[in-house]
């Protein structure tokens, strides 16, 4: 059944909550040559996943980074199964067959002009969001929204929180662990860059919790980094290969949405 929709109605329907794939991270490139910039998701919900690739640009030069197209993308799990990707449009390759599920291992190859990047990351167990509260700041009126979720004990956990005010994505970078708090209920408070964007009653606020490896969580740590507002910023730590930039995501995700009082 899958395989029947058009591949432009799935990417169109995925594109809200892959937009994570989209969020322009201030990369460090001086005057170097061209990276190849690989960022991919797999999430413990029916595909099809997408992997992005395109290559870096001078900093003096476009934002746009340009497609890359004619690579040969692959996804394996530890449990034997394989996808070979295709290339829905330019540097946009898709599954075909491949479900994401908790505690497997998958990895990504990537071959381009005779060049190999290689990652793997393992999807943790998902977390559950017990609550999603509101919280004044200390000064002013201002709203933060904070969700509030149990910590599975006797292991390491790594979390990123992507949401939505009103169905639009903020591009904030949020990112914890379980370091200070492992196996109890963590609260975190969202504190967006944007000040700006202030929350109101009747507004409504989705929040995604990613479970992730620690692979991910530090490339988003490093990403987010002074808010990825430095005037000299040094590239996030990827988990891939071969100098390339980006990340392959491997992750669990839980899903609440609350109306602002």
């Amino acid at each position: 059944m899958r395989r029947c929709i058009p591949i432009l109605v799935i990417l169109i329907v995925l594109s809200s909550f892959l937009s994570s794939c989209k969020k322009v991270i201030q990369l460090d490139l001086g005057t170097s040559s061209p990276h190849i910039v690989i960022q991919g998701d797999i999430y413990d919900h029916q595909g099809p996943y997408i992997v992005q690739i395109s290559k870096s640009v001078n900093f003096y030069d476009s934002n746009t980074y340009p497609a890359v197209s004619g690579a040969s993308v692959n996804i394996s799990d530890n449990a034997g199964n394989s996808d070979h990707l295709k290339e829905a449009s330019p540097g946009i390759y898709i599954t075909s067959a491949l479900q994401g599920v908790p505690g497997r291992t998958y990895t990504l190859i990537v071959k381009i002009d005779g060049q190999t990047y290689t990652a793997s990351s393992t999807m943790p167990d998902p977390v559950e969001i017990a609550s999603i509260y509101y919280q004044k700041s200390l000064f002013g009126n201002t709203i933060f929204p904070a969700i509030s979720f149990k910590d599975p004990a006797n292991i390491n956990n790594y979390y990123r929180l992507i949401y939505y005010i009103n169905n639009n994505r903020q591009n904030d970078i949020n990112v914890t662990d379980d370091k200070l708090n492992a196996g109890q209920i963590i609260n975190y408070v969202i504190r967006p860059l944007d000040t700006d964007n202030k929350l109101i009653a009747g507004d409504v606020v989705t929040i995604y919790l990613e479970s992730t490896d620690k692979g991910v969580y530090e490339y988003f740590r490093t990403a987010g980094r002074e808010g990825g507002q430095s005037a000299s910023p040094a590239n996030p730590t990827s988990n891939i290969s071969n100098g390339s930039l980006g990340y392959f995501n491997a992750c669990s995700v839980r899903t609440l949405s609350a109306m602002v009082p």
